[in-house]
């Protein structure tokens, strides 16, 4: 460890101490003991996002969209309509619409990973996603992970909104002497391995020279499934944990049914199933038919370099390219249908 990482870790202790939250250290205490019943990373994968840099709202990048997108183009496209509608509902001055049309232009015809419109820069970036593995398998939400106050099963109730929006991309901060251990550990993370295509291994070394400085998006939750070969993910990235579970109930007590076409019987047994889980509350793992389920955490890292979070990669694939999404739209707002 070098001289610079132990003074930073040093710091962050200190800092906790300062604090004087309680809170926080049975949070620290909870993250040095997962840290050793679950002491492998598990790598899920690329993730994609939406960041803006907008000086008006302070120096700095942070996150427009969430950072969960399988796909580059996925987040191109939920850039595409986050400026077409502020053009459409946010402004009445045609320069500044024009202008945010033109952003949305250059998105439909090319897979650019960032615009500028009106000051503001506009970048689609990229995380890696992973869980935390043991002897039992991927670690569970911890005691102290945030629940909602109120924690409704309804199927129409919503989910809690996502942390990612809002949240700013500071690569000198960390929660705690372990988070800050966790990001030194990962700064030279590369993938490695036969499993990953040359280019893919060549793009993540060289991202670790040019993006050297890791942060942590906030935590999330989701649904697992244990196989012959080990867990598998078996649904969206939830903001908390009941979020998660509460998903999971959705799947048993209807959506699996139609998605995979379930006889009767078969869609009442998991429809049964759904209620026996939820009546338990706050359970993290379960059983249905011969199948295991488990509520697991999910962590994700995003590299940061000199200018700002790290862009797609060239080995990044996509299945899909750009597309027109919208109307075309004047610099009045009048819409033409096409």
């Amino acid at each position: 460890m070098s001289d610079d990482w132990q003074r930073q870790i040093q710091a962050l202790h200190e800092e906790l101490i300062h604090r004087d939250d309680p809170a926080a250290w049975v949070r620290e205490a909870d993250a040095m003991e997962a840290s050793r019943r679950y002491p492998h990373l598990a790598l899920r994968g690329p993730v994609f996002g939406v960041a803006v840099r907008d000086p008006a709202a302070g120096p700095g990048w942070r996150l427009l969209k969430p950072v969960v997108d399988g796909m580059p183009q996925v987040a191109r496209d939920g850039l595409n309509s986050h400026l077409w509608f502020t053009a459409k509902d946010d402004t009445d001055d045609p320069a500044v619409r024009r202008e945010l049309l033109a952003a949305v232009t250059a998105l439909e015809r090319d897979p650019v990973d960032e615009v500028e419109a009106c000051g503001v820069r506009y970048r689609v970036v990229r995380g890696d996603e992973f869980a935390r593995v043991g002897d039992d398998g991927l670690e569970p939400p911890r005691p102290t992970d945030p629940e909602p106050a109120e924690r409704p099963w309804d199927r129409q109730a919503r989910d809690t909104p996502s942390p990612d929006v809002g949240f700013a991309l500071d690569p000198d901060h960390a929660d705690g002497p372990a988070a800050g251990a966790l990001k030194l550990g990962l700064r030279d993370f590369a993938y490695t391995g036969s499993r990953f295509p040359a280019d893919v291994r060549a793009n993540s070394r060289r991202a670790a020279a040019t993006h050297p400085n890791v942060l942590l998006l906030p935590t999330g939750f989701s649904l697992a499934e244990r196989g012959e070969h080990g867990w598998r993910p078996s649904g969206a990235l939830m903001a908390t944990p009941h979020d998660a579970r509460r998903m999971f109930y959705d799947a048993m007590a209807e959506m699996w049914a139609r998605l995979h076409q379930f006889d009767d019987a078969k869609k009442a047994r998991y429809a049964k199933a759904a209620e026996e889980y939820r009546a338990l509350g706050r359970a993290d793992e379960f059983r249905v038919d011969d199948r295991v389920f488990r509520i697991c955490r999910v962590e994700r890292m995003l590299r940061t370099g000199p200018d700002g979070p790290e862009s797609p990669r060239p080995s990044d694939v996509d299945e899909y390219g750009p597309t027109k999404i919208h109307p075309t739209m004047d610099e009045t707002g009048a819409l033409t249908h096409e």
